[in-house]
């Protein structure tokens, strides 16, 4: 125990400059208004051409929010969806050519079997490698139809996500990039060698063109893995201008992490310090065991606040807020602003917002006017529009 005391010590050390949090501040004055409502867990939010909202429950169930407001149950075949724990339908993304082509991708848990059988949360939150009953996390490619009222299955574009029979950690943040490209997050499972595992697509941010191949510029031509050493990604986002792409992942008791992607960089988690037992004291950034390991440009610090999602704000419009990170929580239950400096790799201010005011915060998304979009994560949730006041 006196050697894993020394080992923590001597980590938390090094990694004490990579991302400190700060001291945080209060974000400008906010107007918040609702947009849609009697929703379960809306996991991601995506802004159609037409100006229609798409959203989807974890539980199984897409939903448009029409301009007018009215809201619509999108019919599609989601039979096979094994919703367990953290996992179930998750991140969406629209076809940069959606306009055309009406093609919506979604990140979702799926049943190989029907002997696909699932471990209650309560039991399954141990940190013991729980079983693969018959599941799969899948990116899969639908087409809607012109009114928002069905949704047809067109291909599986990417499978062998791994998924455990507990839901915990499946991850599934999903971007559609300016070239027409995917970025997906993956978790790991709760399994101590995932991350670390390039055989493995757990504890990732994946890279792949909309037929399921590699894109271009991974470090494996072969893979579709572009970085590794992640806990929990559920979040990914392109700033624009620069092209640079982040993601937001989920800590253990501290340390939620926004990382700066860069290809065949390794982001230094590595939970198999102990036998078989999934080992969260270990730190989300640990460069002794993972030499070479990047630090995050932002971390939550203790506790963790649990950031599942995040999105930047458009270049005017928010004042002192232009260009800003926006990071939602749902331990925090608030909103977490972050300018970054002019190479994107440093934080110069942060500030909170809605802190208690709306509970549990999960998806994000900005609209065409400009405005932020946020959906709640309590169980009766809603989708809320927020703007700068005044």
């Amino acid at each position: 125990m006196i050697r894993l005391a020394v080992i923590a010590a001597t980590v938390g050390a090094l990694i004490a400059g990579f991302g400190a949090p700060g001291p945080a501040g209060a974000a400008p004055p906010l107007t918040v208004t609702p947009v849609a409502s009697n929703l379960d867990r809306p996991w991601d939010i995506e802004v159609a051409p037409d100006g229609t909202l798409l959203t989807g429950e974890r539980s199984g169930r897409f939903v448009a929010v029409l301009p007018g407001g009215a809201q619509r149950t999108i019919r599609a075949d989601l039979s096979d969806l094994f919703v367990a724990g953290e996992s179930g339908l998750m991140g969406l993304a629209l076809d940069r050519r959606f306009a055309e082509n009406r093609r919506v991708y979604s990140c979702q848990a799926e049943a190989t079997s029907g002997a696909a059988v699932s471990v209650p949360g309560s039991v399954g939150s141990l940190p013991l490698p729980w079983p693969n009953t018959g599941q799969v996390i899948n990116i899969v490619a639908w087409r809607v139809n012109e009114n928002w009222s069905q949704m047809t299955r067109e291909r599986t574009v990417l499978t062998g996500i791994p998924l455990r029979a507990n839901g915990r950690h499946g991850g599934c943040g999903l971007t559609a990039a300016p070239d027409g490209t995917l970025w997906v997050g993956t978790g790991d499972n709760a399994i101590p060698t995932n991350p670390q595992d390039r055989n493995s697509l757990g504890g990732k941010v994946l890279h792949i063109n909309t037929n399921g191949s590699p894109a271009a510029g991974n470090p494996n031509p072969r893979s579709p893995i572009y970085t590794l050493g992640h806990r929990n990604v559920q979040g990914v986002a392109i700033q624009a201008g620069s092209g640079r792409v982040y993601a937001i992942e989920q800590g253990t008791d501290r340390d939620d992490e926004l990382n700066l992607l860069r290809a065949g960089a390794n982001y230094g988690y590595k939970p198999d310090r102990l036998p078989i037992i999934y080992d969260e004291s270990v730190p989300m950034t640990d460069p002794v065991r993972v030499p070479g390991a990047v630090g995050a440009v932002w971390s939550s610090g203790e506790p963790t606040i649990a950031t599942p999602a995040l999105a930047f704000l458009p270049s005017s419009g928010w004042g002192a807020l232009n260009g800003a990170v926006v990071i939602s929580s749902q331990q925090g239950k608030r909103l977490v602003f972050i300018t970054l400096n002019e190479a994107g790799n440093r934080v110069v201010t942060t500030s909170d917002a809605l802190a208690d005011m709306h509970g549990r915060l999960r998806a994000l998304a900005v609209d065409s006017d400009g405005s932020l979009l946020v959906g709640t994560d309590n169980g009766d949730d809603s989708i809320l529009r927020v703007r700068p006041a005044g």
